[in-house]
């Protein structure tokens, strides 16, 4: 009997394409668990390619039940610090090369169409949303979304419902369609 092994998962990293237009984030990294020190080598080695040899991280702790001080990363040590002041949602990387990279950090617990959400709105050129602004976004559209189905759900089982309203095809804007008009 042979075992395979699995291959290593690659990080989960949106990056902002190369443009003049500067934002505040640099794009977005969804790790799969708070563990910095598994977590920060895949991160590191996919960077790499695009900002260089990254010799320094740094987080907020309130997100990280442990930072480490070192993380071995390929055939270098990546040095690691944290300050309470940075943003929770946000992680700064250095370069020798490069300079400085900021990334919004999505929660590993986060659903897989909040995280390609805010994966997209973090890579955005010359957006001057926050880390913090786009979390904040984020709870509040899935609010939203979690009551809209509530009250749909409420309706379909209070004895029925109309039809939904129909996107339309160019704006994305809601039509209701009038009384005796064919929906589209």
């Amino acid at each position: 009997m042979t075992t395979t092994v699995a291959p290593p998962l690659s990080a989960r990293l949106s990056l902002t394409p190369k443009t003049t237009l500067v934002g505040l984030l640099d794009g977005a990294w969804w790790p799969r668990s708070r563990h910095l020190a598994t977590e920060l080598p895949d991160l590191v080695d996919a960077l790499e390619e695009h900002f260089g040899r990254i010799t320094r991280v740094v987080v907020n702790p309130t997100r990280w039940p442990v930072v480490p001080h070192k993380v071995a990363s390929g055939r270098h040590t990546v040095h690691v610090g944290w300050f309470t002041e940075q943003d929770p949602d946000k992680m700064i990387l250095l370069s020798y090369t490069v300079g400085r990279c900021d990334l919004l950090v999505i929660p590993p617990e986060t659903e897989p169409a909040a995280a390609a959400r805010l994966m997209t709105a973090a890579a955005i050129p010359g957006s001057s949303l926050t880390a913090g602004v786009l979390m904040s976004d984020e709870a509040a559209t899935g609010r939203r979304m979690r009551d809209a189905r509530s009250s749909e759900d409420a309706w379909e089982t209070e004895g029925g419902s109309a039809p939904p309203p129909v996107r339309h095809p160019v704006v994305g804007a809601r039509m209701i369609p009038l009384p005796g008009n064919p929906r589209r």
